[in-house]
């Protein structure tokens, strides 16, 4: 297969400061490395989730999309944890809010959510043992 795995997400966030804090001081993800544009200023900024795995945060947004009932695009960001409460409890003890408590979903994975700074959903998983997610 020519496709390796995925290799980033972009988000255009608007206070980068904000986002990185988030991303950065709260999930505990690691600022990898920064790009700038061709007047040398900050352009994007890349925060890794795992081997070769970035988030990337362009500078610059200034205007939300109206929130709309099943819209089309992306829905969330699914980051991979080992102990789904675990991250919940050091989420909320970090003042984020739980949009959704830690459960058992419907495909049998344990999971919570919440909003960045800039409403983007994100799911945390944690696999079943018997979960399709755990398969090579």
């Amino acid at each position: 297969m020519m496709i390796k795995g995925l290799a980033h997400i972009a988000l255009t966030v608007e206070d980068m400061e904000k986002s990185l804090h988030f991303y950065t001081d709260i999930l505990g993800l690691k600022h990898a490395f920064q790009v700038k544009d061709d007047k040398g200023q900050p352009w994007i900024e890349y925060v890794q989730t795992g081997p070769r795995q970035f988030i990337e945060l362009f500078h610059g947004g200034k205007n939300k999309q109206e929130s709309l009932d099943r819209e089309i695009g992306v829905h969330h960001l699914c980051l991979l944890v080992e102990e789904v409460n675990r991250v919940a409890d050091h989420l909320e003890g970090q003042g984020v809010s739980l949009d959704i408590k830690p459960k058992r979903g419907k495909g049998g994975n344990y999971q919570c959510w919440v909003r960045d700074p800039d409403g983007n959903k994100i799911e945390f998983l944690q696999p079943d043992a018997d979960s399709p997610h755990m398969a090579d």
